[in-house]
């Protein structure tokens, strides 16, 4: 297929945000310590805010110091058709003493989606206990299909 076969263009902020809806698993990008890391973690989406948990680590310790970061997700058909988000914004941790009781209990409801014994006795993955979203500041979205012809 040559080039000038596929369309590419800018999705809306709205297909982003659908996009997002329908997945769960992306990748954080952060930076620290004098490098950028990417580490894939699951998510939900809940508008305007990407709510995540992770454990102790390099994302915990880096983005405390750091906490602005890029936010990946792919829909990838095949070669030449695909969609991808990335979302810029700032991790906001949900589980020190000055966080809003409220926003924590929001934050575990939303993630409850997901995984509904998630932040419970039944956990199925207790380690990962630090609860964070990402305020998204920005949205960025491309799609490539084939084109006429």
């Amino acid at each position: 297929m040559s080039s000038s076969t596929l369309v590419f263009r800018h999705l809306s902020k709205e297909e982003c945000q659908q996009l997002l809806r329908s997945h769960n698993h992306g990748r954080l990008a952060f930076t620290g310590r004098g490098r950028v890391d990417v580490e894939p973690i699951h998510y939900v989406y809940e508008d305007p805010w990407v709510v995540a948990r992770t454990g102790a680590g390099t994302k915990l310790t880096m983005l405390a110091h750091r906490p602005w970061v890029a936010f990946e997700i792919d829909e990838v058909d095949e070669m030449f058709r695909w969609r991808s988000v990335v979302v810029k914004g700032t991790v906001y941790w949900l589980d020190d003493e000055m966080v809003d009781p409220e926003a924590r209990a929001q934050a575990i409801a939303v993630y409850r989606r997901l995984l509904p014994d998630a932040f419970t006795p039944d956990d199925p993955l207790p380690g990962r206990d630090a609860l964070f979203r990402i305020h998204v500041d920005e949205y960025h979205g491309r799609i490539c299909t084939p084109g006429p012809g």
